[in-house]
C-alpha cells in the first residue's frame, strides 16, 4: 500500500472516531450546566418536580458520559496505532496536557458522577449539590486541557525542537505558555459555549416534543424554561466569542481564514461571502452572496483593508477549500438560527398572552432544531482541522509525516466505522427508552 493511501485512510479513520466521540464530551458539558440550574431551583424551591427533572436529566448526562469515555479511549489508542511518529515528536508537549486531563478533571469528574448518580436518596440535599456541582466542574475542567492540547497544535508556543536517539522531538521550555497559546482562551470560550448550546437545545427539543404530544406538561414546561434560558446566553455570548475566534484565525492562521471565506486572492476591500461553492481550479468562489469590504472590515475593522488570499501559498499547502468554507457557513447558519429560535421562544414567553403549549408553530421548531448544535459543533471541528491541512501541527509537522507506516489500516478503518455504526444506533434506541416516560424518576 502506497504512503498517500496510508496517510489518507488513517485520517478519515480518526477524522471518523473524533466525529463521533465529539458528540458526547459537549452535550455533557451543556447538560452538566443544565444540572446545576435545576438541582439549584430544587433546594431554593423544595418543588418535588425539580428534583424529577434532575434525576431525568441525569440519566441521559451518564449515558453521555459513559460513550464519551468509550470512544475517547479508541483515540487515544489511535495515536499510538495510526500516528505513531506524530506521538513520538510531540508526546512531551501533547502527552502533559491529556495527562493533566486524566489526573485533574477526568478523575474528579467520575469520581463525584458517582455521587450524583447513587446519591439521591442518601446523600443530604447540599452534598448530592455540591457532587452536581463538581461533576460540572470537572467537565468543563476536562475541555479545557483538551483544547488547550488541540489549541497548540494551531498556534504552538512554549516549546522547542531537540535531536534523541529517534529524530527530532518538540520539548516544553514554558508549560504556561504552552496553556495559554495564542489561541487557546479564545477557542475554549467558543467551545463551552457551543457545548451550552447543544446541551441545552436537546433538552428543550424533547420537552417541545413532550407538549406538542401533550404529555408530562409540567415536566416539559420546567425543563423548557430552563433550557431555553440557558440557551439565550450562550447564544448571545457567542456570537461576540465567535468575532473574536475568527479574529485569531485571520492574524494566527490566515490560509485557513481564507480557505474559510473562499478567498482566493489577496485583495484590498475584499467581500465577506454569504453560501457559495468554492473553485479551486478557476480560483473563484461561485454563486456566493458578497458584502463589498466586508471581509476586509471583519478580518481588521477597515473596510478598505488588504485581506491576504490562498495565493500567499503554494497550492501543496492548501487546506481542502471547498469543505473548510462548506462547513465554516454551515457553522455560522447553526448558531444563527439557534440564536433566532431561542429569541423567538422569550418573545413568545413573554409578550404574548397565549400559553407556551399551544404555539405549535414554535414548539415544533424548537423539537426539530436539536440536531443544529450538533451540527455546529461537527461543522467547527471540521473547520479547525481540515482548515489546518497540510499541517497537523501548524507550520512545525506535516499530516503526511505524522502517520504510522502499518499494513493493516483499512482493516482498522472498516472495523472501527461498523462499531461506530453499531454504536451509534444503540446509543439512540437507549436514549429514546430514556425519553419514554420521565415519571419513572419521581
Amino acid at each position: 500500500m502506497d504512503g498517500a493511501t496510508v496517510v489518507w485512510l488513517s485520517r478519515l479513520q480518526f477524522g471518523l472516531t473524533a466525529a463521533f466521540h465529539y458528540l458526547y464530551p459537549p452535550l455533557s458539558i451543556g447538560l452538566a450546566v443544565f444540572l446545576v440550574a435545576v438541582e439549584a431551583l430544587y433546594m431554593k424551591t423544595g418543588d418535588p418536580l425539580w428534583r424529577q427533572v434532575a434525576r431525568f436529566w441525569t440519566r441521559v448526562f451518564a449515558l453521555t458520559f459513559a460513550i464519551g469515555v468509550a470512544t475517547g479511549l479508541v483515540m487515544e489508542f489511535e495515536f499510538g496505532t495510526n500516528w505513531a511518529a506524530y506521538s513520538r515528536f510531540v508526546g512531551d508537549v501533547f502527552g502533559s496536557a491529556l495527562a493533566a486531563e486524566g489526573i485533574f478533571a477526568f478523575f474528579l469528574e467520575s469520581g463525584f458522577l458517582a455521587l450524583l448518580l447513587f446519591g439521591w436518596d442518601v446523600l443530604p440535599a447540599r452534598v448530592h449539590f455540591l457532587s452536581t456541582l463538581m461533576v460540572a466542574f470537572g467537565a468543563h475542567f476536562s475541555a479545557i486541557w483538551i483544547v488547550v492540547a488541540n489549541s497548540w497544535m494551531q498556534t504552538p508556543a512554549g516549546y522547542h525542537i531537540v535531536q534523541g536517539p529517534n529524530g527530532a522531538r518538540a520539548e516544553i521550555t514554558d508549560f504556561w505558555a504552552l496553556v495559554f497559546n495564542p489561541s487557546s482562551v479564545t477557542r475554549l470560550a467558543h467551545v463551552v459555549l457551543g457545548a451550552w448550546m447543544a446541551g441545552a437545545f436537546l433538552v428543550m427539543s424533547v420537552a417541545a416534543w413532550y407538549l406538542l404530544k401533550d404529555r408530562h406538561r409540567r415536566f416539559a414546561l420546567a425543563s423548557i424554561r430552563v433550557g431555553a434560558a440557558v440557551a439565550l446566553a450562550a447564544s448571545m455570548l457567542q456570537v461576540v466569542v465567535g468575532h473574536q475566534s475568527v479574529l485569531y484565525v485571520a492574524k494566527h492562521q490566515p490560509v485557513k481564514f481564507a480557505a474559510m471565506e473562499g478567498q482566493f486572492h489577496t485583495e484590498r476591500g475584499a467581500p465577506l461571502r454569504i453560501g457559495g461553492w468554492p473553485d479551486p481550479n478557476a480560483g473563484v468562489t461561485r454563486f456566493a452572496i458578497e458584502i463589498p469590504g466586508g471581509l476586509s472590515f471583519l478580518a481588521t475593522g477597515d473596510s478598505t483593508a488588504e485581506v491576504p488570499g490562498l495565493d500567499q501559498v503554494p497550492r501543496s499547502e492548501w487546506p481542502i477549500v471547498e469543505i473548510t468554507h462548506l462547513a465554516f457557513q454551515i457553522m455560522l447558519f447553526s448558531g444563527i438560527a439557534l440564536l433566532a429560535i431561542s429569541a423567538w421562544f422569550w418573545t413568545a414567553h413573554f409578550f404574548s398572552s397565549v400559553n407556551l403549549d399551544q404555539r405549535r408553530l414554535l414548539l415544533t421548531a424548537v423539537a426539530i432544531a436539536a440536531p443544529l448544535g450538533f451540527i455546529g459543533l461537527e461543522a467547527g471541528w471540521f473547520v479547525t482541522e481540515v482548515g489546518r491541512q497540510p499541517w497537523i501541527i501548524q507550520r512545525v509537522m506535516r499530516t503526511s509525516d505524522a502517520v504510522t507506516p502499518a499494513a493493516g489500516v483499512p482493516a482498522m478503518f472498516f472495523t472501527f466505522t461498523g462499531l461506530y455504526v453499531l454504536l451509534g444506533v444503540t446509543v439512540v434506541v437507549m436514549l429514546a427508552r430514556i425519553a419514554g416516560s420521565p415519571r419513572n424518576d419521581t
